[in-house]
């Protein structure tokens, strides 16, 4: 087949730190799709999902208490999104209000908690207020005199633009979330007040490392710099702050409907960011015993986080009991005296009910030599314990028994994308889970030899998905790397947890911060 890039787009390409061949790969995605994943069925707290009791739940956290003291804990905050979707139904209402009487009534239409009418009817409660009323000074407004002849407009050009406060050009980790009498906390310093509960090591240095888009690492630094002095004296401990952005080497080609690369006005390339999981590169980079994902958008109010403090350690603790099992068994195998058969068949039982690991159809018919090279290599592999809050309708992944190209049977975190709904007995399957994975993630990408795995070893790359997307008001496809809890590490070792509803506490939209888990009192 006759390639569609030119000499000229293999320079851009070469010069983005990418190969030809990833292109024409995506190319071909492009055109033959993604095959939809196979589900077995969902994973509960019957099948597949721990349910700790509360002598497990103090034990693991004491576990992990014990182990942070020598070993180095890193806090991984994928941080990379602009706030401008957190007020997507703001700037859309902002370009077409005009103050009439139709406006009027439009606005007052719709009075869920989602929508505009509600936003300025809670307007006082949200944590930078002050600032807006400051802002709109400056400007020579006056807030009820403004919000009295309906001049909407005015708010939330101070509010999103660079008439004022510019929210809508910020990342989310810079946009006030919290209020504390009268100072604020916005997501980023949250992040660092969880971390000095949870990611300090013993001598109280508590590593954090945030992803960012490159237009907004000097503003993130200068605000940790900000408040480093205050926060290290509150909290005894010393910030070791780490910052990535997006490599462009993971971005991925845009194509128009008939699959041909889409050029810009001068003939170049149009490339897309890969999705989150592109930032499997910045965590392959840390070097950790141990690593704690959570999203920039999921913090709550301090009087909330007690449970969130215990069920990280929690988390960690479990697995820091797997793995250590799991060097055991490695060094084993190393052994030059083969393993007996009974140790073999301990191995095995650990591999199915511990790490729900099922092996393929036929293996009960394999030789011992063939079942220690299969536990060899699906114990030598990255391992993760993910938290598993009950479904509550939140749009994202949730926990699966799933089919793996290997033919093995194995828990994964499974994306809406990534499902056939047309075929109906998968969509039941998909339709009965009970639990969602809040991307909290408690992970080792350390060998047992003390080495870091290299973890695009662990991928699936046909995971990945396709949108439509728009570019100069004309429709795109997009395509997405593998997701970084799923596709990207479906070939990891993993162990779902349940975990309480109230550590899930993600702000979407400017609006869920209206929510009880953000406000000082309830």
């Amino acid at each position: 087949m006759k390639s569609l890039l030119t000499a000229e787009d293999i320079r851009q390409i070469t010069e983005r730190g990418m190969k030809p061949q990833e292109i024409e790969t995506q190319l071909k995605n492009f055109k033959k799709g993604f095959p939809p994943i196979v589900l077995k069925e969902a994973a509960t707290t019957k099948q597949g999902i721990h349910k700790l009791s509360p002598k497990a739940t103090e034990e693991l956290a004491a576990r992990f208490e014990e182990y942070a003291q020598n070993h180095q804990v890193v806090k991984f905050v994928p941080a990379s999104g602009a706030a401008s979707r957190m007020f997507k139904h703001l700037l859309e209402f902002r370009a077409k209000y005009r103050g009439t009487y139709e406006d009027q009534l439009l606005l007052i239409t719709d009075k869920s908690p989602d929508s505009v009418f509600y936003f300025f009817e809670h307007l006082p409660n949200f944590a930078f207020f002050q600032y807006l009323l400051d802002a709109l000074e400056l400007r020579g407004l006056d807030y009820d005199t403004t919000i009295a002849e309906s001049r909407y407009e005015k708010i939330l050009n101070t509010l999103l633009t660079d008439k004022g406060m510019n929210y809508g050009n910020l990342p989310k980790a810079l946009i006030p979330f919290h209020a504390y009498g009268d100072q604020t906390r916005t997501a980023l310093i949250e992040h660092l007040v969880e971390a000095a509960f949870y990611a300090k090591s013993g001598d109280n240095k508590c590593h954090v490392h945030f992803t960012t888009l490159p237009e907004h690492l000097e503003l993130m630094d200068q605000h940790f710099k900000e408040n480093q002095e205050e926060l290290e004296n509150k909290y005894q401990v010393k910030y070791q702050i780490e910052y990535s952005i997006q490599d462009p080497s993971t971005d991925v080609i845009a194509v128009d409907m008939e699959n041909n690369p889409v050029r810009d006005d001068h003939g170049m390339l149009i490339f897309r960011p890969g999705g989150h999981g592109a930032l499997l590169k910045n965590l392959g980079s840390i070097k950790a015993d141990l690593i704690i994902i959570k999203n920039i958008d999921n913090v709550c109010h301090d009087r909330c986080k007690p449970d969130t403090y215990l069920y990280k350690k929690v988390l960690a603790g479990k697995l820091i009991e797997l793995q250590d099992q799991i060097f055991a068994y490695l060094r084993g195998l190393d052994n030059p005296t083969p393993p007996s058969m009974k140790v073999v068949e301990s191995m095995w039982s650990f591999l199915e009910h511990k790490l729900h690991v099922i092996p393929p159809a036929g293996s009960e018919k394999w030789k011992k030599e063939e079942r220690i090279e299969f536990l060899r290599k699906k114990f030598n592999r990255p391992i993760r314990v993910c938290g598993m809050v009950e479904n509550e309708g939140e749009p994202g992944g949730g926990p699966f028994w799933a089919e793996n190209p290997d033919g093995t049977v194995s828990l994964q975190i499974v994306e809406s994308s990534q499902v056939d709904h047309e075929n109906a007995p998968q969509e039941l399957i998909f339709q009965s889970s009970t639990h969602f994975n809040p991307v909290d993630i408690v992970c080792s990408i350390q060998d047992y030899n003390g080495g870091t795995f290299e973890l695009k070893n662990f991928m699936n790359p046909r995971a990945g998905f396709i949108t439509q997307k728009s570019i100069d008001s004309k429709t795109i496809k997009a395509q997405e790397l593998p997701g970084l809890w799923n596709g990207s590490m479906s070939d990891w070792n993993t162990v779902f947890v349940e975990v309480p509803l109230n550590t899930f506490n993600p702000v979407k939209t400017i609006n869920d911060l209206l929510r009880t888990e953000h406000l000082p009192t309830i």
